[in-house]
């Protein structure tokens, strides 16, 4: 599953990253990537214990933290601290690749299995030519340039890229989510019911058969939740 969150940050909270982006100490991105990732990442990262990263990170987990549709689709046990990467003009570009299973973090020492991917968008489509998220799946190949604010929710097993960026400048912020459901095919189910139950309570209120859906939601997610 592919979800588009709208408006993760406010205005000004976008304000305040870009800021803060804007002011800040970039390293070469292939320092720190892995084996894998090493010869396909071009781009700048800014360094995880820095206090703009430090700064930015807290920021971003505040906005996760009060979104109800990142908590409804992702159910998550553990977020790996956001990281905030940089392309150019030059051609910057991250080649097709898989992200690793299970995440360590150099800042927090934490290790966080990558059930899902995340891509905050901090500039806006017109900013930068190129750049797009290429994400393949069971759906297809998907290109995405998402509004600055707004974030992609996508499989962690999926192959992606970053595309070259020709003009311009992309700015975004990446991490990965372990689930409390493993099981994506699970998720993708409790997801849905879930959409479904809010618009049942919009349109008809609290009724016994809603009330009895959201009976059957939590007892699925008891039943499929690791804590």
């Amino acid at each position: 599953m592919l979800l588009h969150l709208k408006q993760v940050l406010t205005a000004d909270e976008l304000r305040e990253a870009r800021a803060t982006l804007a002011a800040a100490d970039w390293v070469d991105g292939a320092a720190t990537a892995g084996a894998q990732a090493v010869q396909a990442k071009h781009n700048e990262q800014l360094p995880q214990g820095s206090a703009a990263a430090q700064g930015l990170q807290a920021l971003v987990l505040r906005a996760l933290h009060r979104n109800a549709l990142f908590f409804s689709a992702a159910l998550p046990k553990k977020i790996f601290n956001p990281l905030f990467n940089r392309y150019g003009a030059s051609g910057q570009h991250y080649g097709r690749h898989v992200d690793g299973a299970v995440m360590h973090s150099r800042a927090t020492g934490e290790r966080v299995r990558s059930d899902l991917s995340c891509t905050l968008f901090l500039a806006e489509p017109g900013e930068y030519e190129g750049g797009e998220l290429v994400v393949e799946h069971s759906f297809g190949q998907q290109r995405i340039k998402l509004p600055a604010g707004d974030m992609l929710l996508y499989p962690g097993s999926s192959v992606h890229e970053v595309s070259p960026v020709t003009a311009g400048t992309r700015l975004a912020s990446f991490f990965w989510v372990e689930s409390m459901v493993r099981s994506e095919s699970q998720r993708s189910l409790l997801y849905q019911m879930d959409m479904s139950l809010m618009q049942l309570r919009a349109e008809h209120g609290e009724s016994d058969a809603t009330l009895q859906l959201t009976g059957t939601y939590h007892n699925l997610l008891r039943m499929w939740a690791d804590t």
